[in-house]
């Protein structure tokens, strides 16, 4: 039941970054992004993935594999945003020069 558990977290995760991606690109928008909270998702990511590798446990069951391609998955979903985050920031700046 514990893997289970855990294992509907990941997927949660995972299929929340595609719906911030799709939000970030139809929005054209930075407000309301923090990319500091993105950078230290990353970052978060990064020691997951290091852990998963150089530690691994034991028997790696179905758990460890799906956690170890989620990470990956989640790492390049929100680098993705990021990069919409820096294109929506532009996109802002224009808006405001247009504005003007």
């Amino acid at each position: 039941m514990s893997d289970l558990l855990e294992a509907l977290m990941i997927i949660c995760f995972g299929l929340s970054w595609p719906i911030s991606i799709r939000k970030s690109y139809t929005a054209r928008t930075a407000k309301g992004k923090s990319l500091f909270f993105e950078i230290f998702l990353l970052v978060g990511y990064i020691f997951g993935v290091v852990r998963k590798a150089a530690f691994p446990p034991e028997t790696k069951n179905w758990l460890y594999w799906l956690a170890l391609c989620a990470y990956c998955f989640n790492f390049l979903a929100i680098s993705i945003d990021v990069g919409l985050y820096f294109r929506n920031t532009k996109l802002d700046k224009i808006a405001a020069q247009t504005k003007n």
